[in-house]
Parts: C-alpha cells; structure tokens; sequence
C-alpha cells in the first residue's frame, strides 16, 4: 500500500492519498509525535484536502516508537492560560471533524498512546494496536474534559468514568478486551487488512457521509462546551504544569 501513496512532507507530518485513499503519518518522533499546535494545524490542513479530494479512507500512524504521547508541552513556560485554552479547542476540533468524518479512519496503535493521543487513536472506526501499546486519559488529572463523551461510546460509559478518573494505564490486551482496541497485531497485517477495507469499500462517497452521520451521533457542541467550560477555569497552565512534573515519577516501563 505505501507504494503506491507518494507521501509529500509537510512540516510535522507525511500526507499523500491514491485513488480515495489517504494516509497521515505523525512525523515528530524525537516528541512522541506529541501535538503541537502546528501539528494540529498540518492535520487540519490534511483534512481539508481529504475533504475536497473525496477520500473515502484515511489510515493514521505515528512514526517512531510511539503513536501519540499527547499534547506537546515543551514549551508550556511560554504559553498562557488563553493560549492553552485555544490549542485545546482546536485539538477538539480536529478530533471532532474525524468522528464526523465523511469517510472511514483507521488508526495505528505503537508504544504510548495517550491523552489527545489516545483520543485520536478513539475517534478511527478501525482501530489497531501493537502488543506494546499503552493507552492513558490524564485530563481528568489537571481539570480537563476533552474526548471522554467519544471514550465512552467505545468502552461504555462506567469504564470510561474508572479510566478516567483514575488515570490508568492500560495496556493493549485490556483495551482490547474492552473494545478501545479493534484488533491487535503487526503493521504488515494493520495495512494489508485497510487495503482489504478500502477495496471493499464501494459505497458512494454521498453515502458514506449519511451513513456516519447516522453512526456517529456525539453532540459536537456539547462536547466542546465540556472542554471549554473545564479549561476556563483560571489556574489551567499552573495545573498542566504540576501534571507534567507528576510525569516524572512514573516507573519507566510505562
């Protein structure tokens, strides 16, 4: 499959698409593949030409060891609780225009796939995971709501509370078991398995918007309400940065 996508660079990302096929490759692997805003931006930007190109399959994958560890905070010193605010509304947005997205994403699981990472992982209706992968929603851990009500379409809403709340980390077998995970197994077998998908995918492109509609019923302004209501609140760099420190106690096999 990836011979016949030619994959154009882009400052933080690989896109390219053939014959209604396209692919994003989180390029930033010395972070995680962790969102920076320009990521976000080079992702919505990718959206966009999969909007007007009638793609009917995106693939996501990360380069590297890891997915998607989250939401870039290296540079959290510089930014302010506005600026917070506005990179964590846009991160909603893209994973949003994915849930209600007009054609079918499938996802790529490897290493850490956590907090907006493993949100974005949630929103793909194919969603494969290495037997390494981890999976982790820290929001709840600095006040933050964002992909819980998506979560717990998935999982349900009790499990989506405990996972939640308790900041867990969950491993690939349990993530399976509890239907976060689709499938486990290689990359050969995640790509031959979405090019099986997307060939036997014929359905109108027309038909494929209704048909998610119809399937993907989350209320896109309550969500984002929910997040923006959590993150108003005043203290939100002072609470990310004491969850950033907490990072640092965890045992590093995780």
């Amino acid at each position: 499959m990836n011979a016949l996508i030619e994959m154009q660079q882009r400052s933080t990302l690989f896109f390219g698409h053939h014959h209604g096929l396209a692919h994003i490759r989180l390029s930033q692997p010395m972070r995680g593949n962790a969102l920076s805003a320009n990521l976000v931006e080079d992702i919505h930007a990718a959206l966009d030409e999969c909007e007007s190109k009638k793609i009917r399959s995106l693939i996501l994958t990360g380069e590297g060891r890891h997915f998607c560890t989250g939401m870039d905070l290296s540079g959290l010193e510089n930014e302010t609780d506005g600026s917070l605010l506005w990179r964590f509304i846009r991160i909603e947005q893209m994973l949003d225009r994915l849930w209600h997205a007009p054609f079918t994403v499938m996802s790529f699981a490897t290493g850490r796939t956590w907090g907006a990472g493993a949100d974005l992982f949630c929103v793909a209706s194919l969603r494969w995971a290495t037997e390494e992968a981890t999976f982790r929603f820290p929001g709840a851990q600095f006040g933050l709501v964002l992909g819980s009500g998506r979560l717990a379409q998935r999982i349900g809403t009790d499990r989506a509370r405990e996972w939640v709340l308790r900041n867990q980390v969950i491993d690939a077998q349990d993530a399976l078991r509890c239907g976060l995970v689709s499938h486990h197994g290689h990359a050969e077998d995640f790509f031959k398995l979405a090019d099986e998908l997307h060939e036997t995918n014929t359905t109108t492109v027309p038909t494929q918007q209704m048909v998610h509609a119809a399937t993907r019923m989350t209320d896109s302004d309550a969500s984002l309400s929910a997040l923006v209501r959590s993150a108003a609140r005043p203290g939100l760099k002072h609470r990310i940065q004491q969850y950033r420190d907490s990072l640092s106690k965890l045992p590093l096999n995780h």
